[in-house]
């Protein structure tokens, strides 16, 4: 190991240092701060050093808001810690605040006594009025519940990257990187990995990669040499005692694609990826994008139509085709999501939902599209309906999105959220030796053949590829004849072919797993019924409240229709259920419609996840009452 070496690995002895099981750090600043780059290198060194960790990037819905404005503040959240960590945090144990703007927005999540770290270079009167500010909070009182480092880290920016002879504009852009220093500092994180990145990043430009390793160092350096005020130190968490295994960090939207991708391998079948832009759809695109030589090709179309029709199409022709959008998209999407159920095809419709109605809250996450994904179409027309809960759950949720689009012949839909598609933690690679295969058999035997014969037990109707000899036939939107396949009008086979495509999608009731109990008992007080996103803050909140001894359990869904067979039941062995959902109210209005339990509702609409302490309040309230 070279001195250098040396250097970038060190870190102040764990000793010195004060011993956290936990922290919450939330870097935030203007949308050209670089805040969600300065997030992934922590949460990289972060990894590395061996702590669980979530993280939660929040970008401004404007493209490119007025600088130094509130509406163009950016944040990158991160919780690590020494235990296993389910959420991207509740309150921050520390703020970097990178212009007033960022300290306006943010404030007031920081703990009494948390941290804030604060470019005052950048709190001139002009940015204060943007940020509306009335007057400076360096000295006015408002930040004396916190422990303040207030340092002037453009200046100190400069003063570091003088030597490499770069525009004032460039030499600022390497602030972030001297504020992810002392953060390293602060925390004890390695800096090799981020130097190297650098390196590679800016490999056609070495003095602006040299230039933002000489910001972090000197970042580094001050918390290492600056005498700070009173009480402002270095913290140590220990690495969190993770089962061992081979891990990487994946964000929501990577494990989908590979889940898609294995489940394809697992059916035999290539992909036809056909999706248009949107926000947070359109990253999926982007990761499916690299996979052609997985037997992966993918389509932007001209419009959300086009892109639903393209995938209808390539299911047709003998592929998984699998289409992506957001609540509006999906809307668009509608009536050929109703072509494939009409014709009976395998599609995967991925809804990374949003917050709306309409364009609504384009960056932020909301859960608000489970009635639209249940019931939105035209006429009775079901479909299967998963959801993910967490990053790394979307891989297996991908394959069996596959296993039942292709089992079934029929359309799913995959909810996830921007939360979720967004977020990342550690992930534990599976062995993709251990997954069964489930693979397609077309149709290729002439006799007796029509496009609508069924499997008696699934009620599938057989999948012939177009070109098979002797097996030529069509198929749409306009109703078919049960016995033949042709074209009907006939009153009573329209009635038994809506019958039977709602028999089939009620049959896979008895082909996904019965509902467990994630926490707790599968019956008592109270059950904190979940889905999609939730999860880690209900999980979290449950298990807090169960260790002081609160009769509460916790059940997540991931099959939200149909609902697994003997969820009922067991909602029914519960004296209570609470529905915490980033909403107003869609599962338990479809629970009371299935179940008619008496369940209440904890709603949040504001584009931010549940915080844990939001649940259990919501919990104790309960119990106690």
């Amino acid at each position: 190991m070279t001195k250098i070496d040396k250097v970038l690995n060190a870190s102040t002895d764990a000793s010195s240092r004060d011993e956290l099981e936990s922290a919450v750090v939330r870097f935030s600043g203007d949308s050209g701060d670089g805040m969600q780059l300065t997030g992934g290198q922590f949460t990289e060194a972060t990894a590395l050093a061996g702590n669980d960790l979530s993280t939660f990037p929040d970008f401004p819905a404007e493209i490119r808001a007025p600088v130094g404005t509130t509406f163009g503040v950016s944040s990158f959240q991160i919780n690590f810690g020494a235990r296993r960590i389910m959420t991207s945090g509740d309150d921050f144990d520390v703020l970097v605040a990178m212009n007033p703007a960022a300290l306006k927005v943010e404030m007031s999540r920081l703990r009494k006594g948390g941290l804030l770290i604060l470019d005052t270079g950048t709190f001139n009167d002009r940015n204060l009025a943007k940020a509306g500010f009335d007057k400076t909070p360096l000295d006015d009182g408002t930040l004396d519940k916190f422990r303040v480092v207030a340092i002037d880290i453009s200046a100190m920016t400069l003063e570091s990257v003088k030597t490499f002879e770069l525009s004032k504009k460039e030499a600022l852009r390497c602030k972030n990187m001297w504020a992810l220093g002392f953060v390293y500092w602060l925390f004890g994180r390695s800096r090799k990995t981020t130097q190297e990145w650098l390196t590679g990043k800016f490999a056609s430009r070495p003095d602006i990669a040299n230039a933002n390793i000489a910001a972090m160092n000197a970042g580094h350096a001050m918390g290492e040499t600056a005498e700070l005020p009173d009480g402002i130190h270095g913290f140590h968490i220990a690495p969190a005692d993770i089962a061992p295994g081979l891990y990487r960090t994946v964000t929501g939207t990577e494990a989908l694609a590979w889940g898609l991708v294995k489940g394809a391998e697992l059916a035999s079948l290539e992909i036809l990826f056909a999706s248009y832009p949107i926000t947070p759809a359109s990253p999926l695109l982007h990761s499916l994008a690299r996979m052609q030589h997985l037997g992966v090709t993918t389509f932007q179309a001209e419009d959300e139509i086009a892109a639903a029709c393209a995938a209808i199409g390539a299911s047709y022709a003998g592929a998984i085709g699998i289409t992506s959008s957001s609540g509006p998209g999906i809307a668009l999407k509608g009536e050929a999501i109703g072509l494939a159920l009409s014709a009976e095809l395998p599609m995967i419709i991925v809804n990374s939902q949003r917050g709306g109605p309409s364009t609504g809250l384009p960056t932020k996450t909301e859960q608000s599209d489970l009635y639209q994904a249940v019931y939105g179409r035209n006429a009775d027309a079901p479909l299967v309906v998963l959801s993910t809960r967490s990053a790394s759950d979307c891989f297996e949720v991908g394959i069996e999105a596959v296993r039942l689009a292709t089992k079934y012949m029929t359309p799913v839909m995959l909810l996830t959220d921007g939360y979720i598609a967004n977020a990342a933690e550690p992930w534990r690679l599976p062995d993709l030796d251990a997954y069964t295969p489930f693979p397609v058999e077309f149709r290729t035997e002439k006799e007796g053949f029509h496009p609508f014969l069924r499997d008696d037990k699934t009620l599938a109707r057989v999948w012939a590829k177009p070109g098979t000899p002797d097996l030529m036939h069509r198929i749409g939107g306009i109703e078919r004849s049960y016995d033949t396949g042709h074209i009907s009008y006939d009153p009573d086979n329209h009635h038994k072919m809506t019958k039977v495509r709602a028999a089939k999608i009620d049959g896979i009731a008895n082909d996904i797993p019965e509902q467990q109990v994630e926490l707790g008992e599968a019956s008592g007080k109270l059950a904190v019924v979940g889905w999609g996103s939730t999860y880690g803050p209900i999980n979290r909140a449950v298990d807090n409240l169960q260790k002081r001894g609160k009769n509460v359990a916790h059940i997540h869904l991931r099959n939200i229709w149909p609902l697994p067979k003997n969820l009922g039941a067991l909602l029914r062995s519960y004296e209570q259920v609470l529905i915490p959902e980033m909403n107003n109210g869609q599962l338990i209005t479809l629970l009371k419609a299935e179940y008619l339990i008496a369940a209440k509702g904890l709603n949040k609409i504001s584009g931010q996840p549940f915080r844990i302490s939001e649940i259990e309040d919501a919990i104790l309230e309960i119990l106690e009452n």
